[in-house]
């Protein structure tokens, strides 16, 4: 039995062969939640992906007898390397088999590729930006993964350790019952910052204005926001550009909380949606024939569960107890909208001020993932 491994040409075919391979994967679990297909295809093609910008990238394929067997992209982020003095190798978009023959190949060209660019460390699962799906799942296989996660066999776990790579830094993740009101801990502490720094909650009624008004202000905030967490890529305009029309026109107003200063500036904002993950387990993670549709249930009809996608503070607001502003928000929206439990998504489990936003809510840490390191 042979290996090979073939880079691949960034054309639509074989990047949809280069997808499909990762949902066709894990057709037989039910906790797998496959990516839109066609938003997956355009991150990896650098004709649609401005992080092609900044980045250099190349994606392989591996093929035992003739067969797909893993794939994986190599990718230098040249910002980051830039910002952090490092000379590093990111690993994003990965998939294999279980079998030590196509893992240790796939894995020897991305780090001898790496080399050849002058790379010095190998990290990962990354992605062009945090915008991107990051961190193996190491614990927590047994729960239903959500849009924003990778979802991994266990078997992954081990190979990383056979073939010498060690933890870089772990996310956890939540899954958080939603309170029939607002705890008065954050109803107290949002009344008081309210007043003493002249923040005010943003009505939203148009998607349109929010887009125009808000858009670049938005992700310029989480740019500053997200400054110092690992491996943060900050996105340039062009970026900015693409992820406005990508994902502003699909929030649900009422699962977002912008707080803005008496200058109408943001200060900090909160974005959820309702959960998508059973709808693209439906649709395995096709939008045409009839995909769309049970997209659209999961968007527009009722779900118990709400995931938290993100959210970001300004600076010299972080510490202040804006956080709560944004719970007066979301609390009593997510009980009109019928939601009985959150997602958080992966938080660094070193961010200690992240971790203590949930000490008032009943919560328990149901999965757990890493980012993985060896020397090149």
């Amino acid at each position: 039995m042979s290996v090979t491994i073939t880079p691949l040409k960034p054309t639509r075919s074989e990047l949809l062969r280069y997808v499909k391979f990762g949902i066709d994967l894990y057709k037989d679990n039910d906790c797998y939640v496959p990516p839109l297909v066609l938003d997956e295809i355009d991150t990896l093609s650098p004709k649609k992906n401005p992080a092609f910008d900044v980045c250099r990238a190349k994606s392989f394929m591996a093929y035992k007898d003739g067969r797909p067997a893993g794939r994986i992209t190599a990718i230098i982020n040249n910002v980051v390397n830039s910002r952090n003095k490092v000379k590093e190798l990111r690993f994003g978009f990965v998939d294999f088999i279980d079998d030590d023959e196509v893992v240790d190949a796939l894995f020897k060209t991305v780090e001898d590729w790496g080399r050849t660019q002058g790379m010095e460390t190998i990290i990962g699962p990354l992605g062009f930006s945090d915008m991107d799906h990051e961190g193996m799942l190491i614990d927590g296989f047994d729960q239903i993964g959500t849009i924003a996660t990778i979802y991994n066999y266990p078997y992954y776990v081990g190979h990383m350790e056979r073939m010498g790579y060690t933890k870089d830094i772990d996310w956890v993740e939540y899954r958080i019952k939603i309170p029939e009101s607002i705890p008065d801990k954050y109803a107290r502490i949002a009344q008081i910052v309210k007043t003493k720094y002249n923040l005010r909650s943003v009505p939203l009624k148009s998607r349109k204005i929010v887009k125009e008004r808000y858009g670049q202000a938005l992700f310029k905030l989480i740019n500053e926001a997200y400054s110092d967490l690992y491996g943060f890529s900050p996105l340039t305009d062009r970026q900015i550009d693409h992820y406005v029309d990508q994902y502003l026109g699909l929030i649900r107003l009422d699962c977002v909380s912008m707080i803005v200063d008496s200058n109408d500036d943001i200060v900090a904002v909160g974005i959820s949606m309702p959960s998508l993950s059973k709808g693209l387990i439906k649709s395995r993670g096709k939008l045409f024939p009839t995909g769309w549709i049970h997209l659209l249930k999961s968007l527009k009809g009722k779900s118990e569960v709400v995931d938290l996608l993100l959210v970001a503070v300004k600076p010299e607001y972080q510490n202040k107890g804006v956080n709560a502003l944004i719970f007066n928000d979301l609390i009593p929206a997510f009980n009109a909208a019928g939601y009985k439990e959150a997602e958080s998504n992966p938080e660094l489990e070193e961010n200690e001020n992240v971790q203590k936003q949930w000490e008032y809510f009943e919560r328990r840490q149901h999965r757990k993932r890493r980012a993985w390191r060896k020397i090149l």
